[in-house]
């Protein structure tokens, strides 16, 4: 005999594999950027430090897009999220939602961030939208992805939707891992891993907030 669970126990549920540290909910993150000049120099020496290297990267293209619950008369929104759908591929639409920045003290290796990423149906920005979410901004990202263990590497270039046209004449480069929380040990084996990147990028832990109160 089957029971199906009600709305309010699969939110106990889902808290209580939070708490017992068992769902990836916090991303470890370095970024970087590099110049589109020197990227196959980048992308040949990932080929060589990476768990793929016999079959080669991953390529991907998604298209993305933010999406914010904001109160009338406040700037700041409530919640934001995103909505990715890879491109010419069978796989499902991602629902992300990415926290606030726990930058924590100065000798913390890595940005940290809490995260979570749930496969949805095509029909989750109307259900968002039904909810009084709206889109902030939309993109389209193209690039390669590589593993190290649990690490992930993407080089990509953003563009804007409906065009070839590059944002930049660079590419971003990101170093991340999902896992539980209390897994700090994780920033420490990423630190190492970008020092073997240098001198061709130099991988940071990102200060937003420092974005957002420039002029």
């Amino acid at each position: 005999m089957t029971t199906t669970a009600t709305p309010m126990a699969a939110v106990d549920l889902l808290q209580q594999a939070l708490n017992s540290n068992i769902i990836p909910n916090q991303e470890y993150l370095l970024q970087g950027s590099i110049l589109d000049s020197a990227t196959e120099h980048l992308l040949h020496r990932l080929r060589g430090l990476c768990d793929n290297v016999d079959t080669g990267p991953e390529a991907f293209s998604d298209y993305e897009m933010c999406l914010s619950l904001k109160v009338p008369n406040e700037k700041t929104p409530v919640m934001t999220v995103r909505v990715r759908k890879a491109q010419d591929t069978d796989a499902p639409y991602q629902l992300r939602y990415i926290g606030q920045p726990e930058l924590g003290d100065r000798n913390r290796p890595t940005l940290v961030r809490s995260s979570l990423d749930i496969a949805c149906t095509p029909h989750v920005v109307d259900f968002l939208t039904e909810m009084g979410f709206r889109v902030d901004f939309e993109y389209i990202t193209k690039g390669y992805m590589f593993r190290k263990g649990r690490m992930k590497v993407t080089v990509s270039k953003i563009f804007k939707v409906n065009s070839s046209e590059p944002i930049s004449q660079s590419y971003l480069v990101e170093l991340s891992v999902l896992a539980p929380t209390g897994q700090d040990v994780i920033a420490d084996d990423m630190r190492i891993f970008a020092e073997q990147l240098k001198p061709l990028v130099q991988l940071e832990k990102i200060d937003y907030k420092r974005f957002a109160q420039m002029p």
